[in-house]
């Protein structure tokens, strides 16, 4: 395990079940966080060398706390940079839960094999993470090749992709993910900050392709593109995904909301409310469309 430099970020503490908000909302049947990490002793789980940011406090007993305070039934256990592609908190997490209730997205090395690949299926992987933020200096003609590696290492599982990106490497992969003959996601609400020169141009191109191509939008980390808190400002962007592709829209807590661990999860749940007022509206994206995604009904 590499050492932690004085640099990494430092988790704030985490909310104890007690004092998490509660939803102001009915919490449908089968709601899925689409989006959590978990996090375990580093006796046990070893973090990449020089890690971005400190060992969070997000264990597997915390996450199934928090879930069972919110309501959220069904949960998809996204691998986090910190452990690379080193998997074995994610899976192990994923056997301990029980296939019924969760789902997981794996970040792999491209020379894993096939049988790697199939027990991951087996314990209920059903995406890749790619993180292109570690390859957003490379061209956009490599991250092409590499999403298409990616894309038919994992087609005969049926699993889909999932992109943790700046919103600027997205915009410039639009032309191909137009025809991209795959399912993938974008996390974040796309990631497009202004301070990265992006534009509600650029935003409604990412709709117009999700919307005719083959693409998903989470709605999650809100506190990434509003990181005042203001997040009133992101309900036009809400309303815009709910209106181009509601079928194709999920929602993720980004629990435990590294490096930012002292978040409220009940308080972002309960953004729903406004963002999508409609109680059918807001059990597809809570519901049916993870489930679909996911295999939840398998």
């Amino acid at each position: 395990m590499g050492n932690v430099t004085s640099d990494v970020l430092v988790p704030k503490p985490m909310r104890s079940a007690q004092t998490l908000t509660r939803p102001t909302f009915p919490v449908p049947a089968g709601a899925c966080d689409s989006h959590v990490h978990v996090f375990g002793p580093g006796s046990r789980y070893p973090c990449v060398d020089k890690p971005h940011y400190t060992l969070p406090d997000g264990n597997p007993r915390q996450l199934l706390q928090m879930a069972q305070v919110l309501k959220l039934q069904r949960m998809v256990i996204v691998q986090p940079s910190y452990y690379g592609t080193d998997n074995s908190c994610m899976l192990d997490a994923l056997s301990a839960e029980g296939a019924r209730a969760t789902r997981g997205v794996a970040m792999v090395d491209e020379r894993i094999s096939n049988a790697e690949l199939e027990g991951m299926h087996a314990r209920g992987v059903r995406a890749l993470r790619l993180d292109l933020f570690l390859r957003s200096r490379m061209p956009t003609s490599e991250l092409i090749a590499y999403i298409g590696r990616s894309v038919r290492r994992t087609e005969s599982f049926g699993w889909h992709v999932q992109f943790y990106t700046p919103g600027w490497v997205i915009r410039d992969l639009l032309p191909f993910l137009a025809d991209l003959e795959a399912d993938f996601v974008v996390d974040h609400l796309g990631y497009m900050l202004e301070s990265d020169g992006l534009t509600r141009l650029d935003f409604d191109r990412l709709l117009k392709v999700v919307a005719f191509g083959r693409g998903w939008i989470k709605l999650s980390a809100p506190y990434r593109l509003a990181s005042d808190g203001n997040f009133a400002r992101l309900l036009p962007l809400v309303t815009a995904v709910m209106d181009a592709a509601p079928a194709r829209v999920i929602w993720g807590s980004d629990w435990p909301h590294i490096p930012q661990g002292g978040k409220d999860t009940g308080e972002l749940l309960n953004l729903l409310a406004t963002w999508i007022p409609d109680p059918q509206a807001r059990a597809r994206v809570l519901v049916d469309n993870p489930a679909r995604l996911f295999g939840f009904n398998e």
